[in-house]
């Protein structure tokens, strides 16, 4: 077991830091109760918080969600904007109730999403914007300076838990979607696929609209010094970085001399497991 990274620099910083196993005790509830805090904050929890908690301090609890809510309730918000192609995200600012990301919003902040812009980079933005949002807000917030805003909830959408297996790449889908996918799976659980048996990881693609006639989608069709062209079922994919399973990130100029992939070759979509 290792402490978070909150934890090594909250105590760095002579905070004083609890880690329970569980918030769900009328334990914890009354230890949080007894700091008479004026307000608490939750980031990247992921969970539902129970109302004894949520009524502990003076004016509740304020999240700092990575969407634009009501898009995007749930653990994943990050990845799954990328993935379904979300020109715009932000970060939302809201006071919590018992559901799912379902509170009144208190405030938000807006970005771009860069066409090449993965999770992992999205996500270091956010954080900031996040932070930064919470330092402008919540005093504001404490003081009755801001009015909450229902959601609505007919524009809600919702962004589950990963699981490695949304990891897997279907070359049925278009050249833009799979990159989208590979951009949304990175870091965790990164995007793969397979090739004959081996499993290969995919780090970074260029989508093109160039549609192949006569062939199968994942086929390789082209190698190039930029990267590997794989067909898919509209547009093809470049994939520019690859790591097969067990060795190093190499570029796909470095993959394809060291014999790793030939003209005609195909990726799959593996099982399950692949």
């Amino acid at each position: 077991m290792r402490p978070p990274a909150v934890k090594k620099r909250a105590l760095e910083l002579g905070l004083e830091v609890w880690q329970p196993t569980k918030v769900r005790t009328a334990e914890f509830a009354e230890e949080l109760r007894a700091l008479e805090a004026d307000v608490a904050v939750v980031v990247a929890y992921g969970r539902i918080v129970p109302r004894a908690v949520l009524d502990a301090p003076a004016a509740g609890c304020v999240n700092v969600h990575a969407s634009l809510l009501p898009r995007w309730r749930g653990a994943a918000p990050i990845q799954w904007s990328i993935v379904h192609g979300d020109e715009e995200t932000g970060v939302t600012l809201m006071q919590m109730d018992e559901g799912m990301d379902t509170g009144p919003i208190l405030a938000t902040a807006s970005t771009p999403i860069a066409r090449d812009e993965d999770a992992a980079t999205l996500s270091d933005r956010l954080s900031k914007m996040g932070a930064e949002l919470l330092r402008q807000q919540l005093p504001r917030y404490v003081a009755g300076d801001l009015t909450p805003e229902p959601q609505e909830e007919g524009a809600a959408t919702m962004a589950p838990l990963l699981t490695k297996d949304d990891g897997r790449i279907d070359w049925n889908k278009s050249a833009r979607a799979v990159h989208n996918q590979i951009r949304g799976m990175n870091p965790w659980p990164g995007a793969h696929t397979v090739l004959g048996e081996r499993r290969i990881k995919v780090h970074r693609t260029v989508a093109s609209t160039l549609d192949p006639e006569g062939v199968a989608p994942g086929q390789v069709i082209a190698l190039d010094p930029e990267g590997i062209l794989v067909a898919c079922t509209e547009g093809t994919l470049e994939i520019q970085e690859l790591q097969e399973s067990g060795r190093k990130r190499v570029d796909a100029r470095s993959f394809a001399s060291g014999r790793g992939v030939a003209i005609g070759d195909r990726f799959s979509n593996g099982g399950p497991d692949a």
